[in-house]
């Protein structure tokens, strides 16, 4: 089938689906809103999490009538639906977000994306991601915050709120950690010291982990490669991304990382971002392999 046409039928598939799971997901929304009765709330969060995780089975579905996909995929045998995980990636492509949620989606709790504050006016989806309890985040520049000062922090009080709606019920809060997509025009420009990746950012993960306290079970690392190069969103629709590779590796939070002030205790932010970096340097050598074998 010419690719065009695959990616008009794939289109045309994904925003069905969009429609349809939508137009359940603000009913129930809708109680949630006006019925502020916790117990009901928890149950409501429970049937819009379900009307999520039905939505990306569907998008799994038609990527599976319309891709001639190769996946390798690796994922620990034990991940629980019942727990709490945070998760993080490398970032390279809108697609990432369906290829975590295809792999991951039914393994472990519906994964919650760190936004930032601008999507929310997305048409449709925007809304979705809010009823959904998807945390957005508003960065403010090193100008606006020498200018206004009393804005500073405020990201970090949006990220505690987001993560107190979890305390009640197993979730997976994902953040891509280095903030925007990868190119080598970014890389080149922030001097990253990583081959493949941009310096992830630790403040908002720090603080997810404080607010959570001993909650979350582990870190999932996702490590997510394009053998054939990065494909945009209209290049997947039409079914020009071949192959994908995608490994999960699960690991343990230290201890001493649990508890902590990122903004006011240089030791403790000192040894978060070493932890990170160490994780970082680890992805960037599994990233410089799978380039290696490719070629």
């Amino acid at each position: 089938m010419p690719s065009l046409l695959t990616g008009v039928i794939a289109s045309i598939l994904l925003g069905i689906n969009i429609i349809f799971w939508c137009s359940l997901l603000f009913i129930f929304t809708f109680f949630k809103v006006i019925l502020p009765v916790p117990v009901i709330r928890r149950g409501l969060t429970a049937i819009l999490n379900a009307i999520a995780e039905n939505w990306i089975s569907c998008n799994s579905g038609w990527m599976w009538l319309t891709q001639k996909m190769r996946w390798n995929i690796q994922t620990p045998p034990d991940l629980n639906r019942k727990g709490w995980y945070f998760v993080i990636s490398n970032h390279q492509s809108w697609v990432d977000i369906l290829v975590l949620q295809h792999v991951l989606n039914r393994r472990i709790p519906l994964l919650k994306f760190f936004l930032k504050q601008e999507l929310i006016k997305v048409p449709v989806m925007g809304a979705a991601w809010w009823a959904l309890d998807f945390p957005f985040m508003k960065r403010y520049s090193k100008a606006y915050l020498e200018k206004f000062p009393e804005k500073k922090g405020k990201d970090l009080e949006t990220t505690r709120r987001a993560c107190a709606k979890f305390s009640t019920m197993p979730t997976s809060v994902m953040n891509f950690l280095e903030g925007t997509r990868f190119s080598q025009h970014k890389h080149d420009e922030q001097q990253s010291p990583y081959q493949h990746l941009l310096k992830p950012r630790a403040g908002g993960m720090a603080f997810a982990i404080n607010a959570m306290g001993d909650q979350f079970h582990s870190v999932l690392d996702v490590t997510v490669h394009y053998p054939d190069g990065v494909p945009t969103f209209w290049e997947f629709l039409q079914g020009k991304m071949q192959r994908c590779t995608v490994l999960v590796n699960e690991k343990p939070i230290p201890d001493a990382l649990h508890h902590g002030s990122y903004e006011t205790d240089a030791a403790y932010r000192e040894s978060f971002q070493q932890w990170l970096h160490e994780l970082w340097s680890e992805k960037d050598q599994q990233l410089q392999a799978l380039e290696k074998a490719v070629n």
